[in-house]
């Protein structure tokens, strides 16, 4: 068996939280992501905080990528790192967010435990660098 067919597979919930109603960008990220070898859940519309934090204990990913568009980020973000580190699940788990952050409201994110934060226009190529690189080995 090679090196490459032993490697595991990165497993990633791309979460639309809140009333945000756009997801093209969640739907390129999830193929993008797909294209890359990794094995991508998408959590659909509207979902709550909540909903988010369960899917990602009950799914068991690597990787949360929760897309934004709403400008609700500042009060819906925290409220799902809380509900990881709650679960335990936040320590083993990268937060990526992306979408419409402005740059001035991107240390909080931060500070409350996100990753990364990648907004319009970046390569997809950066975004799945960034998880290969990032992603928590499993246990």
């Amino acid at each position: 068996m090679s090196a490459d067919s032993e490697q595991r597979t990165i497993r990633c919930l791309i979460a639309k939280v809140g009333l945000d109603g756009h997801d093209r960008g969640a739907h390129v990220i999830s193929r993008a992501f797909r294209d890359a070898g990794f094995e991508v859940i998408y959590s659909g519309l509207h979902r709550a905080p909540d909903e988010i934090i369960q899917a990602t204990v009950q799914e068991d990913v690597d990787v949360l990528g929760i897309s934004i568009l709403s400008g609700a980020h500042n009060t819906l973000v925290p409220k799902v790192m809380a509900g990881l580190e709650e679960y335990g699940a936040l320590d083993d788990t990268l937060v990526i967010v992306g979408g419409i952050i402005p740059e001035e409201d991107r240390p909080e994110l931060l500070d409350e435990g996100v990753d990364a934060i990648f907004g319009p226009g970046t390569p997809m190529q950066e975004t799945i660098d960034f998880v290969k690189e990032n992603a928590p080995e499993r246990k």
